[in-house]
């Protein structure tokens, strides 16, 4: 069974609906892919943290919607996927610049979380771009 453990940063008023529905799809992305006893941490935090964790791992002083940290390490018979940090802040401005909702705009960013930790990069080539794009849309169909 996949562990879920999701915390916000203490200012920001989420609606407890809206975190169990990201833990749910979290859990229902992480089935899709075939993880069966893994853990995955998510953290929402608001542009201010984002940004400093931005610049400290990234060198890009500005904030981001969404940032993944890899563990991928065994620990007994759980597999620890890693961390996915996302900007509520950023996630709202998004959701209104590409007319979706929030739950669609944070959905859709922590299945593009997970498909990070999962090893796969948009950045390196064209190639590794469509692949991404791909398995992070063919996660996304489920929810639709």
């Amino acid at each position: 069974m996949n562990k879920i453990n999701l915390k916000t940063y203490k200012k920001l008023n989420i609606p407890k609906e809206l975190k169990y529905l990201l833990k749910k799809r979290a859990g229902n992305t992480l089935k899709f892919f075939g993880f069966k006893n893994s853990i995955l941490d998510i953290y929402i935090t608001n542009d201010e943290e984002i940004k400093y964790l931005n610049s400290t791992y990234r060198q890009k002083d500005k904030p981001t919607d969404v940032l993944s940290f890899n563990i991928n390490e065994n620990i007994g018979d759980v597999y620890y996927l890693g961390e996915i940090v996302i900007s509520y802040e950023t996630a709202l401005k998004q959701a209104i610049e590409y007319n979706v909702s929030l739950e669609q705009e944070l959905t859709r960013l922590l299945v593009h979380g997970i498909v990070h930790l999962m090893g796969y990069d948009h950045e390196r080539s064209k190639k590794d771009h469509k692949a991404f794009f791909e398995k992070q849309e063919s996660a996304l169909a489920m929810f639709n």
